[in-house]
Parts: C-alpha cells; sequence; structure tokens
C-alpha cells in the first residue's frame, strides 16, 4: 500500500495556476489546508481590521520529517490582483517569514507533520483592508507549495441580501437569484457607481462567482442590484455528507474499514445520481476534523484512503469530479473520478484525515473549469445555499481596493 500512496501523490500534477483568490496546495504532497478566523470553525475568512483578531493558517506535509516552509503576505485588489501598494504599506515586519509551529503526528499509521501559524503576530501587523494572498514555499523554492486567502474588512456600508427561487428564468424551479443592496449613509462616497466594485459568490465557490456588477436602481445612499440576470445560481442539492472518525468502526455512511498492514482505507456506501431534492442539514461544503475521542485533532487523527463511487450513466464531453472545502472548492485533476465500465460507476481514492465532511459530485464540461451540478445533483430550488457579499471601495487617487462592506447568509434564513 505505500506503492498505492505514492501513486496517489506523485501522480498528481504539481499545479500552480490556480486563480489567485483560491485557498490551494499546490504540491501534493500537501493536505487539510485550513483558514480559520478568531479560532472559529464555519466563519468566512473575513476579519475585522482592529486589534484582537487574527487568522490561523495550518496543514499537513505527508513527508514526516521536519520541512523548513516560509511565507510572504500580497496584498490584492477586488479582483485578487497584486495591488500597487508598498509591503512597507500594509504591513509591518519583514515578508519572508519561517514557519515555527510544527508537530509531528502521533499514534497514526500515515505519518505527517502538522504546520500552523496565525496573522498578525509578534513579527507581523497587517495595515489596511483588503484581500490578502498568503503564499508557502518550501525553503529553496522559487515556485509556492501551498496558498491561503482571506480578507480584512472596515466596515462602512450595510449590505442586506435576499435570495428568492422565484427567478427571471423560471419559477420554483432549479435555480436562485440573489437581490442585495448597499446602504453607505454616512460615508463619504465621490461617485457611488464608479468607486464601488462586488464580488457574490455561492458556497465559497470561486468557479461560479460573479463580479463586474453594476446597480440596477439608486436611491439617496443606496445601491440595489435586484433582477440582475447574472445574479441567477444554479440552485444544485443538498451536500452529502460522511463520517471518517474511528478505524475499526464504520460510523456515517461508511460501509466498511478495512486495514491492509500499512493504512486504513474508508470504504463509503456507493452513491447514486440524484434526480430528486433531498433534504439534508448540511454544512454546505464545510469539512471538520476530529477523531472519535476527540483529542489531539491536528495530530492524532489518521489520514484514511477514503474510496467514493457514484453509480451512474457515463457523461460525455467532461469529467466528474469530487467537489467541496476538501478539494478547495475548485475543479481539480487530482480529484476527477475514473468511470468504471464495469460497474458503471465513477470511482475515486484519496486521502483524507479523520472527520466530518461535506461533499459533491461536479461535473466539468472539457475544456471548463466551471462545475454544474445538475448531471450528478441535480437542480433544486429548495436547496439552502450560502451566498456572500463583498464590498469594495477604490476613492479617486487610493492605489488599493479597500473593503468596506460584507454579508454572508443562507438562502432559507
Amino acid at each position: 500500500m505505500k506503492g498505492l500512496l505514492g501513486l496517489l501523490i506523485i501522480s498528481a500534477t504539481f499545479f500552480c495556476s490556480a486563480r489567485a483568490q483560491e485557498n490551494i496546495c499546490f504540491s501534493p504532497r500537501l493536505k487539510t489546508l485550513q483558514v480559520k478566523v478568531d479560532g472559529e470553525w464555519g466563519k468566512p475568512s473575513v476579519m475585522l481590521l482592529s486589534r484582537g483578531h487574527h487568522v490561523e493558517i495550518s496543514f499537513d506535509d505527508l513527508q514526516a520529517q521536519y520541512q523548513r516552509y516560509t511565507y510572504t503576505i500580497t496584498h490584492c485588489n477586488a479582483d485578487w490582483t497584486e495591488s500597487d501598494l508598498l509591503v512597507s504599506e500594509y504591513m509591518t515586519g519583514f515578508n519572508d517569514q519561517r514557519i515555527d509551529d510544527y508537530e509531528p503526528a502521533m499514534g497514526t499509521e500515515m505519518n505527517y507533520c502538522h504546520y500552523t501559524f496565525s496573522l498578525p503576530n509578534e513579527n507581523t501587523r497587517l495595515l489596511v483592508s483588503g484581500n490578502y494572498r498568503v503564499s508557502i514555499f518550501e525553503d529553496g523554492e522559487d515556485e509556492p507549495v501551498a496558498q491561503a486567502c482571506f480578507s480584512i474588512i472596515e466596515p462602512r456600508v450595510g449590505v442586506e441580501i435576499n435570495v428568492s427561487a422565484n427567478t427571471d428564468i423560471d419559477t420554483y424551479d432549479s435555480h436562485q437569484q440573489v437581490n442585495f443592496a448597499v446602504n453607505y449613509s454616512g460615508y463619504q462616497v465621490s461617485d457611488p457607481v464608479g468607486e464601488f466594485r462586488y464580488i457574490v459568490q455561492q458556497n465559497r465557490r470561486w468557479d461560479n462567482h460573479v463580479e463586474n456588477l453594476r446597480p440596477t436602481l439608486m436611491q439617496v445612499n443606496r445601491l440595489i442590484f435586484n433582477h440582475n440576470r447574472s445574479l441567477i445560481f444554479d440552485a444544485g442539492n443538498e451536500y452529502r455528507r460522511f463520517e471518517i472518525l474511528d478505524e475499526y468502526v464504520p460510523t456515517m455512511h461508511v460501509d466498511q474499514m478495512v486495514f491492509d498492514d500499512t493504512y486504513y482505507h474508508a470504504i463509503l456506501y456507493i452513491d447514486e445520481q440524484r434526480i430528486n431534492y433531498l433534504y439534508d442539514e448540511d454544512q454546505n461544503g464545510r469539512f471538520y476534523i476530529r477523531n472519535s475521542d476527540n483529542i489531539a485533532n491536528d495530530t492524532e487523527s489518521d489520514y484514511f484512503l477514503t474510496h467514493f463511487a457514484l453509480q451512474m450513466p457515463q457523461v460525455a464531453g467532461g469529467e466528474v469530479y469530487l467537489f467541496g472545502d476538501l478539494t478547495g472548492n475548485r475543479i481539480d485533476e487530482a480529484y476527477k473520478m475514473e468511470y468504471n465500465l464495469i460497474d458503471h460507476q465513477y470511482e475515486l481514492i484519496t486521502p483524507l484525515k479523520q472527520g466530518s465532511y461535506n461533499y459533491m459530485y461536479m461535473y466539468s464540461r472539457d475544456g471548463e473549469t466551471t462545475g454544474l451540478t445538475r448531471p450528478c445533483e441535480g437542480d433544486f430550488h429548495q436547496t439552502e445555499n450560502e451566498y456572500s457579499v463583498y464590498v469594495y471601495h477604490r476613492p479617486f487617487g487610493l492605489r488599493y481596493d479597500k473593503l468596506v462592506g460584507f454579508q454572508n447568509m443562507k438562502s432559507k434564513e
């Protein structure tokens, strides 16, 4: 089985072509990249620009022995291109810090080393609002092995979101329409239409995010975005769920736990193509790392080779991918499923750390990077999705985009 793990790691292409705003491990040796604000699980990666707040970044290296890692911090515009600010204008300290907090796994069959660091820290203070990209480097290498992204907000405007299944293209069918309004009362803005920029996301996905929006209606100190065709999203279905908590006892949606003298295997129940809406209390694609004892979860949780299978006819013209926070919410070749012509199912084996997981199967047409839910999961207006609106401001003469408004809501709230 050591050979199988090596194949899983080595055969994954070392991509550095991800969009600049994604949390992604470029090296297949790195796993379980997490970004937490103020230590709160499930909170959006948006931190207040004030003392007492922090973001924690962590990851595992499946090479068990210590490897020296460093990181750099880049301030970005609303579209995640690098801003024109000098390093000294957006942070204090040197922009090439070593990750000193690391700990090897204890009592696990699959060895790894867990790394973590926080921002700000005793060496670094962040000075302005906006988007930040943290690039992680292996010692001596010029290309990053991972990147983590978060935003800092200085709240200046109010954001109200409304989500409706009664859309401009169908009524209570397969889509959801986002409407929102920005209230900038009490905040000085010379040109509201020209100075504000917006990003709208569904379930933290970047493959289907919306930008370059213009208001449909202007009121006194208020911009309204209603009936915008670009803000109609495929509704999808609730995320599927499973838990891999115990080495010996199958837990939620796990058919078998198997040990092959080298590693543990978690064989999930075979999934089926969805043709109906299935209600579930999901977490909109997130995962939570923990073991059955819920003790020292970061370093005493093992990695299991997790077997996924989706039984359905093969879909021509594209591929099926595992999708969710566990894949960085991106169409990733490392999570492309292979079709088994004998059993008529898509299959994938990937190492995952013990915990509770949300996931879905996403179809992507050849040559495209946007995922489609309809072929595998279906699109149903009842689905509870999470929508986020970011509001950036760049007044005349400013050399970067300030994040001045943010709102996150669930479609059934």
